[in-house]
């Protein structure tokens, strides 16, 4: 690339710059900072988190993204929230959740993920009893990918020496590990299961949360997730998701790194085809030995960096992996009593199969109010409901062609939740539609996308990058790089990359 000069003293200049301050981007900061580094976030909005951030209207604090937290367990190692904020000496109080999901599926299966294991397999084996040993033998083998997981401390996958020291303090599990890295959960599952609505199921249990289906999600993230709900299980953050970046954020300052908001970088700085610097959009100019971007890599790629000059491999993951659908979201303050007595906080919702994968196909909802009650007035619930849609579907329309699209929109998915919850839309009190195009304003993601999936069948997680990039000096963090998409898969990636940067800096 060609070289932009910039003289020191015109910047002000630091040991590392991470752009964005989603999870990952904070986990790494706050890693960083703590092992005494010069930081600095860069934030292009007024607030940190990302997808993991919230808002708030008429009395409701709303999350952005899912409610459905994991990373808050007290035990083994792969509770990588617990572990961010207690790097920086913050805690956040959770509430604990009894079921993952409570999901209503075609031919009318209706079943809970509970936390307890045993309870989970009995209510799985009713509904699908000729299947009793497949369940429990494919159950159990998710967690053997777990229990190596959790046996060792997770960084970074590039870094020799962090290799060489796990594989001698935990060689079986390694070898384990090893195993499953190219595989995926469809080829695991098929082994020991045949009925074709249970594979189905697995196929939806993998969808919630990879937004593909079984065939396509590696085995390494499924044996972190199916097990973990019954490990260190589903807690939600006292207070909305958003406090788990403000309290990162805390503890960024409180161990001297800083962060600045409204603060959108526009490029990345190369000089002698080393990343150096970035600059903002009001011209600012900052340097750093590191640069990480927590940004997509098509943002980071194809907006920050010159397209024409992408590295041969990204273009060669671009072809491997495609952007994920965005979301409709309906953002909805309900009166409580429309609830029954014993609703679960997370529902999924399908009427049909072949509409798994569809544009406003599966209904996601999140009912946080549930576990705590202060998210919203007194005598009043929110729900928040969300479903897959492409951000082609929402371009060149008048102001009063997307409004009447998003009314619509939002009146067919409450007609559908009417059918788990009669007089949903007598109850409500209010009402905001987000679309892809939303997410793409104030998420600054490329086309509102939740992250990159594989574009065809893939040998596991072996397809996805890790940190480091072809680019000296910079580094990538977040749901685009090893392990993927969910806020403990980035907590994962950005304890992996602040551990490969700090190496690096000889920290």
């Amino acid at each position: 690339m060609p070289a932009t000069s910039i003289p020191t003293s015109a910047a002000s200049t630091f040991d590392v710059i991470v752009i964005g301050s989603g999870i990952g981007g904070l986990v790494s900061a706050t890693q960083l900072a703590a092992k005494g580094a010069k930081v600095l976030v860069l934030e292009s909005y007024l607030i940190p988190g990302g997808s993991a951030g919230y808002f708030e209207r008429e009395g409701y604090r709303f999350d952005v993204g899912a409610s459905m937290i994991f990373g808050f367990g007290t035990q083994g190692t792969t509770n990588l929230l617990t572990r961010a904020l207690e790097a920086v000496n913050v805690s956040l109080e959770t509430i604990p959740d009894s079921v993952q999901i409570h999901y209503h599926l075609p031919n009318g299966l209706d079943l809970k993920i509970h936390r307890d294991y045993e309870k989970f397999l009995q209510e799985l084996t009713a509904n699908f009893p000729h299947e009793r040993e497949g369940i429990r033998k494919f159950y159990d083998e998710c967690w053997k990918v777990f229990n190596c997981l959790n046996a060792m401390e997770l960084l970074s996958l590039e870094e020799p020496r962090y290799l060489a020291r796990v594989f001698f303090q935990h060689p079986l599990a390694c070898l384990g590990l090893v195993k499953y890295l190219p595989q995926n959960v469809g080829d695991i599952a098929r082994k020991y299961i045949s009925d074709p609505q249970l594979l189905q199921f697995i196929d939806m249990d993998c969808y919630i949360w990879s937004v593909v289906p079984s065939d396509r999600t590696p085995m390494i993230n499924a044996g972190m997730v199916f097990s973990d709900r019954h490990y260190g299980g589903i807690n939600y953050p006292k207070g909305g998701v958003g406090q788990i970046a403000q309290k990162l954020v805390e503890g960024l300052e409180k161990v001297g790194g800083e962060i600045q908001y409204k603060a959108r970088v526009t490029k990345i700085i190369t000089e002698n085809n080393r990343a150096v610097g970035v600059e903002l959009a009001d011209g600012k100019v900052y340097r750093a030995k590191r640069i990480v971007s927590n940004a997509t890599r098509w943002d980071t790629f194809e907006k920050l960096l010159p397209p024409e000059e992408m590295p041969t491999s990204e273009k060669k993951w671009q072809k491997r992996y495609q952007k994920s659908p965005s979301f409709l979201s309906l953002h909805m303050g309900v009166k409580a009593d429309v609830l029954p007595v014993g609703t679960e906080c997370h529902h999924i919702l399908l009427e049909d199969w072949k509409n798994m994968e569809a544009t406003q196909g599966t209904i996601f909802l999140s009912i946080p109010t549930l576990l705590d009650p202060d998210l919203a007035p007194a005598g009043y619930h929110i729900l928040h409901a969300f479903t897959p849609d492409w951000i082609e579907n929402w371009q060149e329309l008048s102001s009063s062609e997307y409004e009447e699209k998003k009314e619509a929109a939002a009146g067919r998915v409450i007609e559908r939740l009417e059918k788990i919850f009669p007089g949903l839309d007598a109850s409500l009190d209010y009402l905001e539609v987000g679309t892809p195009r939303t997410h793409r304003r104030f998420l600054n993601r490329e086309d509102g996308t939740y992250g990159p999936i594989p574009g065809r069948k893939l040998l596991g997680l072996l397809g996805m990058p890790f940190n480091r990039t072809t680019i000296p000096g910079l580094y990538c963090v977040g749901d685009s790089t090893f392990p993927g998409q969910g806020l403990n898969a980035v907590a994962f990636s950005g304890f992996a990359c602040a551990h490969r940067v700090a190496v690096d800096l000889g920290l």
